[in-house]
C-alpha cells in the first residue's frame, strides 16, 4: 500500500471513530423545553438562591460562596433528575441509567473530600481561626448523609445485572438521605457567605482578600476536573441551567467556548448514552426529562 493510500485510510478510519462518537455527543441529542406544567429538575430539592443574586456583594466570600452554589446546584439537579427519573427507566435505558447515578454519587462524593481535604484547611489558614470554630457544624452535617450516599453507591454498583435495577427501590434510598443532604448543600453556602462578618475576614483589595480569593477560584476549577474528565465534567456541564437567576450565570464557569464545546461534545462523548437523563442540554438550556417522556409525566 503506497503511503498515500495508508494516510488515507487512516483519516478514513480516524472519521469514521469521530462520526461514531459525535453521533452520541449531547448536541445530537434532541432537546425538549420544559413546559410550565412539565415537571423539571427544580424538585424535590429545592435549588440555591446565590448569595450575589440576593445581596449584589462582591467580596471575596459573597463570590466564593456563590461559585460553590453553582456546584451545589448542578448536584441537587443531577440528584432530582435521578429521583424523577429512577421508577420510569425503561429496560434498554436501565444501564446507561446506573451509568449516570454513579456518575452522581461519584461527583458528590470528590466534592465532599476535597472540602475536607483541600478547602476547609485552607479557609481556616485565611481567617486565622481553628477546624473546630469554623467548620465542626458543616462536618456534623457531611456525616449526617454519608450512610445513605454509600447505601446508594452500595445498591447502584452491586446489581447482579442492568435488569434487576429497580427505581422506586432507590427511590427508598434516596428519601432515606434526602433531607440532610438537601440542608447542607444549602447550609454551606450561607455559613461560607457569614465569613466576610468575621472580624478575621481580609481587608477588601488587601494582598490577604487576593490570596483567598485565588484559593476559591483554585479549587473550584479543580475539584470538578479532577473528578472525572469523561463523567463527572460532563455531568456537570449538563446540569449547569445558563436561564438560571435571570441568564446572570449564562457564562459561568469561564470556560472559552470552543473548551466547553469540546467538554462537552467531544469527551462525552465516551459516555453519550448517559447524558439523555441530564437536565439540561449542551448549550444548558432546561430540557423536559426523558425518562418521562414527551407529556413530562407525573413523577414518582
Amino acid at each position: 500500500m503506497s503511503r498515500t493510500n495508508h494516510f488515507t485510510l487512516i483519516l478514513i478510519i480516524q472519521a469514521t471513530i469521530l462520526a461514531i462518537f459525535l453521533q452520541r455527543a449531547p448536541f445530537m441529542m434532541p432537546t425538549t423545553l420544559p413546559s410550565t406544567t412539565r415537571i423539571w429538575t427544580d424538585q424535590p430539592c429545592k435549588l440555591i438562591e446565590t448569595p450575589q443574586y440576593l445581596t449584589n456583594k462582591n467580596d471575596i466570600f459573597t463570590t466564593g460562596a456563590t461559585h460553590m452554589a453553582h456546584i451545589h446546584n448542578a448536584i441537587l439537579r443531577g440528584y432530582n433528575s435521578i429521583y424523577l427519573q429512577a421508577a420510569h427507566i425503561k429496560e434498554e435505558d436501565k444501564s446507561a441509567f446506573i451509568g449516570y447515578a454513579l456518575t452522581w454519587y461519584k461527583f458528590v462524593k470528590s466534592h465532599h473530600d476535597d472540602e475536607e481535604a483541600e478547602l476547609f484547611p485552607k479557609v481556616v489558614e485565611v481567617l486565622h481561626t481553628t477546624d473546630a470554630e469554623l467548620w465542626d457544624a458543616t462536618h456534623k452535617e457531611h456525616e449526617s448523609f454519608l450512610h445513605g450516599l454509600s447505601e446508594y453507591e452500595n445498591y447502584l454498583s452491586h446489581l447482579t445485572s442492568p435488569s434487576d435495577f429497580n427505581g422506586t427501590e432507590l427511590c427508598r434510598i434516596m428519601d432515606s438521605f434526602q433531607h440532610p443532604f438537601e440542608h447542607h448543600f444549602h447550609s454551606e453556602i450561607s455559613h461560607i457567605a457569614s465569613f466576610a462578618a468575621l472580624p478575621s475576614a481580609p481587608a477588601p483589595g488587601s494582598a490577604d482578600a487576593d490570596g483567598a480569593a485565588t484559593v476559591f477560584k483554585a479549587w473550584g476549577k479543580k475539584t470538578v476536573m479532577k473528578a472525572g474528565m469523561t463523567d463527572v465534567v460532563p455531568f456537570f456541564l449538563m446540569n449547569l441551567d445558563a436561564t438560571y437567576e435571570e441568564g446572570r450565570w449564562a457564562s459561568w464557569p469561564p470556560i472559552p467556548a470552543p473548551v466547553k464545546w469540546g467538554l462537552v461534545n467531544l469527551v462525552g462523548s465516551w459516555n453519550g448514552a448517559w447524558w439523555k437523563f441530564a437536565s439540561c442540554d449542551g448549550a444548558g438550556r432546561p430540557r423536559g426529562l426523558h425518562a418521562l417522556g414527551e407529556s413530562g409525566g407525573e413523577g414518582k
